[in-house]
């Protein structure tokens, strides 16, 4: 590299560090502010879409059980219930996507169901 992009590099490295030290000391500032003096949170907690799955319960065969974050559950139709729905488009190129659309949906749902229990497992 040459010198003037090295000097360039490090004027920006230290502007970075100038920003960020003022950015920390303004945020510890407006902490110690707190007039209550309880520890009072700089950031909102996330709360997520109301429609955001929460638990998945069931398998394929008995239906699935879905819960939403707003407290709604959904309870599609079961495996067997979608692949006799499947059955009942007339050309078989409709039904052989109708039958592996469900399946992938059967599956992600299964998979989302695991993916929350080593997620709720963790401390």
């Amino acid at each position: 590299m040459s010198e003037r992009v090295l000097r360039r590099l490090a004027a920006f490295v230290l502007t970075l560090l100038a920003l960020g030290g003022a950015t920390v000391g303004g945020l510890s500032a407006a902490a110690s502010a707190d007039s209550s003096g309880s520890s009072a949170s700089l950031v909102a907690p996330y709360v997520p879409p109301g429609d955001t799955i929460v638990l998945v319960q069931g398998d394929a065969a008995n239906g699935f059980e879905i819960k939403h974050y707003d407290g709604t559950w959904q309870f599609p139709p079961t495996d067997s219930e979608t692949m006799a729905e499947c059955e009942e488009y007339d050309r078989e190129v409709r039904q052989f996507r109708c039958k592996v659309s469900n399946r992938t949906w059967f599956r992600a749902l299964e998979g989302f169901k695991e993916t929350t229990r080593y997620y709720r497992s963790l401390p």
